[in-house]
Parts: structure tokens; sequence; C-alpha cells
């Protein structure tokens, strides 16, 4: 089988941390043949999509010392092709957020893409349906309290109500942008103001919890069913976890609260598409859905002695051959 993956600049990743990578190396050991392309290098021609696809040779990764060490140089590259994409039988859409018009554009040449012939990891439609922020809240059981408002006094009342709050943009990645916000603050409005961009742009804002200081753990899951998790700890005076901040990892098990919020979300992201998510839970509650390219896998394998990037190909292998 032919494998596409949809990219960032290959020589922007880093082999021992991105899930692209390990998802990458996954397809190549089970016998596939990897290809890569960007975003840009997608079109749209006779009413079929195509992609401009250069074919990768990977070499994995090791684990030595407790940690993965890549070769220099850890791929090689091979002569650019133009292909329809009814050649390949699996495309994963891997550009990191965050979702800009051009990553909106990408979507729509997938959704070109005969769904009878290649399977699109995730669906074109729900990446544009699943912001990552904003699609947690229809699980109003799973979440902590939280509002979406772009109106300063509702921000106020809801943080002087809850005693402190954590701000996201609804467009933020990696931890970017995410604030600790309290009303006794003399930068609260300014804070606000900021954020908003002086009342244009709405932001989420949810109860503070506490358990943060203990972690904010990333579940992976695959249609709809866990398949691992890592914990990843603020280190230092940072309150937020993510490891693109400084989060410390740790090995972490799936608690029965979490499996039930997996339960509760499961319908939801197959009706989706959404195959590949990373969910992430503080204190036994959901934060956000993470789907645009979700991390975490080269993290749980390291400190779990699994392989969960076989478990994904082997899912997908598995699919390809029902459609």
């Amino acid at each position: 089988m032919k494998f596409a993956f949809i990219i960032d600049p290959i020589e922007r990743l880093d082999p021992g941390h991105d899930t692209s990578v390990a998802l990458m190396e996954a397809a190549q050991q089970l016998g596939h043949e990897v290809w890569i392309t960007t975003a840009a290098d997608l079109s749209v021609a006779g009413g079929q999509a195509y992609a401009t696809l250069t074919p990768v040779i990977l070499t994995p990764v090791d684990l030595i010392d407790g940690r993965w060490v890549a070769a220099t140089p850890w791929y090689t590259l091979g002569d650019r092709q133009r292909l329809p994409l009814t050649d390949i039988s699996a495309v994963f859409m891997r550009t990191d957020p965050p979702v800009t018009i051009p990553y909106l554009y990408a979507t729509y040449v997938l959704d070109a893409v005969d769904p009878s012939q290649t399977l699109v990891v995730n669906s074109p439609a729900g990446l544009r349906a699943a912001n990552e922020k904003m699609y947690a809240l229809q699980f109003t059981e799973a979440i902590p309290d939280t509002i979406v408002s772009s109106d300063k006094e509702v921000i106020r009342d809801f943080v002087e109500q809850q005693g402190a709050g954590v701000l996201k943009p609804l467009g933020g990645k990696a931890g970017e942008g995410i604030l600790f916000l309290e009303s006794s603050d003399r930068n609260f409005n300014s804070l606000i103001e900021i954020s908003t961009q002086r009342g244009q742009y709405p932001v989420m804002v949810q109860t503070y919890l506490p358990a943060a200081k203990e972690g904010d753990k990333r579940i992976i899951v695959l249609n709809g069913d866990p398949i691992g998790a890592v914990n990843r700890i603020p280190t230092g005076k940072e309150f937020r976890g993510n490891m693109a901040v400084g989060g410390r990892v740790a090995a972490v098990d799936i608690t029965d609260r979490e499996l039930d919020i997996c339960r509760q979300l499961a319908p939801t992201l197959q009706r989706d598409g959404l195959i590949f998510v990373g969910i992430d839970i503080i204190g036994g509650y959901l934060t956000e859905v993470n789907v645009t390219s979700p991390t975490g896998i080269r993290e749980i394998d390291r400190l779990n002695d699994v392989r969960l990037g076989h478990q994904v190909m082997d899912w997908v292998i598995h699919r390809v051959k029902t459609l």
C-alpha cells in the first residue's frame, strides 16, 4: 500500500518527538510505501484530488538510555511525482495547527478524494467542524465550567464566580496565549483586551482546576477507543503542562472516569470521521479535543515500551481493506 502524509516541511520535524514520524516509521516497518507532501502541493483537476508527492525512506529512531536517538540523516527523499490521490491507500492530514485559511483550503481539496478508494485521516469535514477548543463544549457532562465570550464584563463575572480561570484563544496551539486569570489582577482588563483584540474575537475561559499542578493528561484515541496516555506536568513557575512550553512527561494510567469520557466522545468522533484524536484531561475533566495533528505517541512509547504507531497503522490497513 501507499500512504501519504501531509506534513510541514520534513526538515522541521523532530524524529524523537513528532507523532507524524512515528506513524510514517510504522507504515514503512509494516512493508508499505511512505510518501510525503505539504498542503501547498495539493490540487484538484477534473474533479479529482492530486498531490505532488515525494517518496521517503526513514531510518527509525532507537531508544538509548531512555531517550529516542535519530540517525544523521534520518530520512532519504526520492523524486517528486504528481499523482492522483486515488493511487494512495490512506492520506494523513498532519499539518500542525493553527488552522489557517490555507489549512481550510487544503481540507476542501481533500473533499475531492473518493472515500470509496482512499481513506483520509482525519476527515476533512470533521477537521472543519472540530475547533479544538469549541468541540469539547458539546460534552457537557465531561467538561469543567466553561464560557466562550469576547465581552470583558461577561468574562470578569465568570472569573469572579469561579475564583480563578484559564483563558484560551480559540485558535491557539501548544499552550500559546493561555493565561491564568484572577479578577483582582490589575492587568485583567488589558489581558482581555489583548486576547480578544478589543472584543473582536471570542475566547474560551474555563474554571481553573487545581489538579493542573498534578498534570494535564493526553490520551490518544483511535476510532473512539483510548489506546495510550501520557501525563504532562508543569515545571518551575509555569502553570501550563504542554510539552512545547517545557512540561515534564510521565507514565500514567487511564482512569475509569477517563474511560467514561472516551465512551461519551466515541459516537460523535466516529460520526465526524475523527479517527486519530488526542484528548486533554485535567482532574477528571475534558478540556480539549485535538484533531489537527495530535502528538504524544513518542512519549507514550518511550515510557511504556509500546508501539502505538504500529497499532494505528494496523487499524488503518484493516479499514482500507474494507473500502
